[in-house]
């Protein structure tokens, strides 16, 4: 709208703020509203604008947006509204639009529409009972429209001859006259909201390279390698640990010695008569009582020899079974 408007030669511009200061000098400019009117809420601003309306300026509203909202149960109109007269909100419905041999249209479908009582309109589209989705009102020497909606004023609308002769009549009133100002927003969200509404294709990629930066720098939680085994206490474990290390080390004849006195300390508790023998005596009184060959007897008796593996693994097992027997 602000180029074709230019192209034909008014002044245009459009922001996203109200600013007032820029047009309430100029009585004979025109200001049209996008936004929602609702964040028109304070009442300086309010008396303001109205004060430059009076004075010849021409102002143009739309109801706010039904979006959210229950159809049955329509808001309250805004203050601006209320002082401009209208009474109520009613539930959106198209009107119909013929503009001489083009098609015909239905337009101003997703706004409210609206009643009144108190003022008389200059020019009024709809009727009292489904309410109106247009009203032009006098206000001093100036004008005001309200409108339903002004979806029929986007970029893609405007290319149509309906709508373009729509918008032509609607900037009728101060035509020519003054700048043209295009405000789209009374309140314009802050910064931060409009980065997490409209931003996120960029900050998501950027928040996830910082949390997978965080995690490669930060202090891991857990280590990379299984923690070491606790100590135990179990007698058993150590003695087994102390058996392996010793013949590991080629202690096979303390080891033996171990497994011996162990045999004779048996002996002397269940036979004191043998276990006082000494040399052949003993082997055989031993031979006697357990059974066994008297060179096997001898054998497992005698150190000499246990310094190789498979002599001390017979030896050992001869006198464990002979401690057994006793």
């Amino acid at each position: 709208m602000r180029e074709t408007l230019r192209t034909d030669g008014v002044a245009a511009e459009t922001r996203q703020r109200l600013q007032p200061e820029r047009f309430t000098a100029a009585p004979g400019d025109t200001v049209l509203l996008y936004g929602d009117v609702r964040g028109l809420s304070d009442p300086a601003v309010v008396g303001r604008l109205l004060d430059w309306v009076a004075g010849g300026g021409h102002l143009l509203l739309r109801t706010p947006p039904p979006e959210g909202a229950d159809d049955e149960q329509a808001p309250a109109p805004p203050a601006l509204l209320q002082a401009l007269g209208i009474d109520g909100l009613l539930p959106p419905a198209c009107a119909a639009l013929q503009v001489g041999d083009e098609e015909s249209h239905v337009e101003l479908c997703s706004g409210w529409r609206f009643s009144f009582t108190r003022v008389t309109p200059r020019r009024a589209w709809g009727d009292a009972d489904a309410g109106y989705v247009f009203a032009r009102f006098g206000h001093g020497r100036g004008t005001v429209d309200v409108l339903a909606d002004f979806d029929f004023l986007d970029n893609g609308s405007l290319d149509e001859a309906t709508h373009q002769a729509l918008a032509r009549q609607l900037l009728a009133p101060n035509y020519g006259r003054g700048t043209v100002h295009l405000v789209h927003d009374t309140a314009p969200d802050p910064l931060w909201r409009r980065l997490v509404r409209d931003g996120w294709p960029l900050w998501l990629p950027l928040a996830l390279l910082l949390a997978g930066w965080l995690w490669r720098r930060a202090q891991r939680f857990g280590p990379w390698l299984p923690s070491p085994a606790t100590a135990r206490r179990s007698l058993h474990e150590h003695l087994r640990a102390s058996g392996a290390l010793l013949l590991r080390h080629g202690q096979l004849p303390l080891l033996y010695d171990a497994v011996r006195e162990a045999f004779l300390a048996r002996l002397r508790r269940r036979d004191p008569a043998t276990a006082a023998l000494s040399g052949e005596a003993r082997v055989h009184a031993l031979a006697e009582r357990l059974q066994y060959p008297h060179t096997t007897v001898r054998d497992a008796l005698t150190r000499t020899g246990t310094q190789d593996r498979y002599t001390y693994f017979a030896r050992v097992r001869t006198l464990i079974q002979m401690r057994n027997r006793l």
